[in-house]
């Protein structure tokens, strides 16, 4: 199937972006990520993934991720939280050289050592050149094929240390990035959204 057939079933499958409104609950900060896709020239898709500097005190520190990050009280809504911190992360206005093609489920983290927040994931194609241009806040950037998320041998349970602490997890493992928390969770309802 082609890239853009890819994309136009996975649109239909995604919920309406406009559809995606702040909690309301003063004991929980809103947030919003970008999953952003490119087709390449060999007509495959690509997802943008970042690595977050590490900070001490910072519970996501070093942790592959989605650009994005917490509502501010000037955002006037969650696309628009969504696109400035794409902006300010990686330097990339998806108002100008992107297309949102809707929402995934909403999610919040399962301990509660983190603090209470809701990230709402909307998936967008970027559709022009845009270079990158990494913030502070970001170790590096780097985009994954599709198609190496699809195979079964990337998903699995690897042990991590949290706190100090071994757990095992679910995670993509993609060369030395292991993808899981929150960032893991996103990327399984993308994929079931896009097996449909």
């Amino acid at each position: 199937m082609r890239a853009l057939e890819m994309l136009e079933r996975l649109e239909r499958a995604l919920d309406d972006s406009g559809g995606v409104a702040a909690t309301g609950d003063p004991d929980v900060r809103d947030a919003a990520v970008a999953v952003i896709f490119r087709v390449t020239s060999g007509d495959a898709l690509e997802l943008l993934m970042i690595e977050r500097a590490s900070y001490a005190g910072d519970p996501w520190s070093g942790h592959v991720a989605f650009p994005g990050g917490r509502s501010e009280p000037a955002d006037a809504s969650l696309v628009s939280t969504m696109l400035r911190e794409t902006r300010e992360e990686i330097g990339i206005d998806l108002s100008a050289s992107g297309r949102i093609l809707g929402a995934l489920t909403r999610l919040h983290p399962m301990t509660p050592r983190l603090p209470p927040i809701s990230i709402a994931p909307f998936v967008e194609l970027l559709t022009g050149d845009a270079p990158l241009v990494l913030s502070e806040e970001v170790a590096g950037a780097f985009w994954v094929p599709l198609a190496t998320l699809q195979r079964e041998d990337v998903s699995c349970d690897v042990e991590i240390s949290v706190g100090g602490e071994k757990r095992t997890v679910h995670a993509f493992v993609h060369g030395r990035y292991t993808i899981w928390g929150l960032t893991e969770r996103i990327l399984r309802d993308l994929l079931s959204r896009m097996e449909e």
